[in-house]
């Protein structure tokens, strides 16, 4: 059996990464080989770095460096909203409105039972826990996906809230049914945020 050259398990690593097919895998695996010693090291200490250092905030278990991150330590943001989303690259696309200036929740996924994925596997009992121990928050803007998934996320989440004196809002459908926040544009998003429903 032919064994595996090094390019190969290279570009099979980068073929595991989501939205990268093998063509794609090959020319990234190429690229690194035109990389000089130093980039290389750069590349990989980066990687090792980011995934070494790299924790959930103890407040919105968004993705930081450190305890609590840049925006839950920021205390010109507004306190009394948080907006919920499935993961931190729709953190990233809401803050890319400058529209948005409360704080996050992430939830790291969606309940899914197809693929096993149920509340317990989300970050939903921090969420409570944050929201019961803060009377600073007012509102809750449920930000998941208009998707199946996103649809029972969000109304499980909107039930579980019910006890808490919280206002319990959904982004407006700005967003198309079925895709996901990531993909939508700036204003898509600032206007679904702009147009949200309370639930």
């Amino acid at each position: 059996m032919r064994e595996i050259s090094n390019l190969e398990k290279l570009a099979n690593f980068f073929s595991n990464m989501p939205g990268i097919g093998i063509k794609t895998a090959y020319k990234l695996a190429f690229h690194i080989l035109k990389l000089n010693e130093k980039e290389v090291t750069d590349f990989t200490d980066a990687i090792l770095n980011t995934h070494k250092n790299t924790k959930k905030c103890l407040i919105c278990q968004n993705y930081t460096e450190n305890k609590i991150c840049s925006i839950c330590s920021d205390e010109k943001r507004d306190k009394s909203v948080i907006c919920v989303v499935e993961s931190s690259k729709d953190v990233i696309s809401f803050e890319r409105t400058n529209a948005f200036f409360g704080r996050y929740h992430v939830l790291h996924g969606l309940i899914s039972p197809f693929n096993g994925i149920g509340p317990k596997q989300l970050s939903i009992k921090e969420l409570v826990l944050n929201i019961k121990n803060n009377s600073e928050i007012k509102e809750v803007i449920l930000a998941t996906s208009p998707t199946d998934e996103g649809e029972t996320t969000a109304m499980f989440i909107a039930k579980v809230l019910k006890p808490f004196n919280v206002k319990i809002s959904r982004l407006a459908y700005g967003i198309s049914v079925g895709s996901e926040i990531q993909y939508a544009d700036s204003m898509t998003i600032l206007k679904a945020i702009e147009n949200r429903n309370e639930i």
